[in-house]
């Protein structure tokens, strides 16, 4: 794939490919096997967060504009920027009489509830403590020490992604019935994407992927094999596939899942067109933990980047394309997230094949 655009002269980053055949493809039911999945989420799961949780955009929460609020686990919080454009979190109820501090306004860098007026600056005040928060730049995470439960640590872990200047980012919110492990197996389930999603992806192949702990060390019928990395860094799922961008014409691929936390899991592609552009999903839990109707939320940050001269384009053209960006993930993530809340009710019921 990367010989073919190493070649001298310009390459379409498309190919031209002949009409297919949804049922005619390959199965790939005996390649996703449920201990692969079901390992590679345990070792998720056991990673560190350090109880920092993505809450959204940095977008979403403007420098002169009013808060904005999102549950937690179950805790409200409530972020703004000051007038600086610094970025202030803390507990989403007054402390007060308890109004919903979403819905209140920022007057010069102050947050000022709209039931009596009381002021916040971001500072400790009458039993309202802020909560450590940080923006990378594309996104928000809050550190919440009693929804996560873990050693906390000063900065959450965030992926490396093309540099600013040179990609264009969006973020893509929703919300489905479900635990956030239901979304972060649904990603550890590269086969499902050609099949569930045809309208998208095409010519799936999954190259590499860790081993389950049934210890079958067969290549599942790709050729490759599986293996036991024994790190965390190694334990990558590695798939060919092919974007669609007509019926007709696609964009081939390589790309790398990874898991490096429990909420997280990161596509990064590694050759073809838009090398290193990476696709990062957070789960976040609105509910408590145990909750009989759990609620997760995901966020999806796609950094899209290119070597072709012509991106510079895309990237002056970025408020235009984030909006059709948007809508192409939120039809993925209709699907997926019937994927993940069908999960869910599996595993509520005792009967998840898993």
């Amino acid at each position: 794939m990367s010989g073919r655009a190493g070649r001298g002269g310009w390459t379409p980053p498309w190919r031209w490919r002949r009409r297919s055949d949804w049922a005619a493809q390959p199965p790939t039911w005996r390649e996703a096997r449920p201990a692969v999945i079901a390992d590679a989420l345990e070792r998720a799961s056991a990673r560190p967060s350090g109880n920092w949780f993505v809450v959204g955009s940095s977008r979403g929460v403007r420098a002169g504009g009013g808060p904005y609020g999102r549950t937690v686990g179950g805790v409200e919080v409530v972020l703004w920027r000051s007038d600086a454009g610094e970025l202030r979190a803390g507990p989403g109820v007054c402390p007060h009489l308890g109004a919903p501090l979403r819905d209140s306004r920022v007057v010069c860098g102050t947050l000022v509830c709209h039931w009596h007026g009381l002021a916040l600056n971001g500072a400790p005040f009458a039993g309202w403590a802020p909560y450590p928060v940080h923006d990378d730049g594309v996104l928000v995470w809050v550190r919440l020490d009693a929804v996560g439960g873990e050693e906390p640590s000063e900065r959450p872990l965030v992926p490396v992604r093309p540099a600013a200047a040179t990609g264009v980012d969006v973020v893509f919110t929703a919300a489905g019935r479900c635990e956030p492990q239901d979304v972060v197996a649904n990603r550890l389930d590269p086969w499902h994407g050609a099949w569930f999603h045809p309208y998208s992806f095409l010519d799936l192949t999954v190259i590499r992927s860790p081993l389950g702990d049934d210890g079958d060390g067969g290549n599942g019928g790709n050729g490759a094999g599986y293996r036991n990395y024994a790190s965390d860094a190694a334990d990558v799922f590695a798939v060919d596939v092919s974007f669609r961008v007509t019926d007709r014409l696609v964009v081939p691929v390589r790309a790398e899942f990874t898991a490096p936390g429990p909420r997280t899991v990161v596509m990064r592609i590694t050759e073809g067109e838009g090398a290193t552009s990476v696709v990062e999903t957070h789960a976040t839990p609105l509910t408590r933990a145990g909750d009989a109707a759990p609620r997760t939320a995901v966020t999806e940050a796609i950094v899209a980047a290119s070597g072709r001269r012509g991106f510079a384009v895309a990237r002056a053209a970025a408020p235009v394309l984030r909006p059709l960006m948007r809508r192409t993930v939120g039809r993925l993530w209709h699907d997926d997230l019937a994927y993940a809340e069908r999960r869910w009710a599996l595993r509520r019921a005792g009967r998840f094949p898993g």
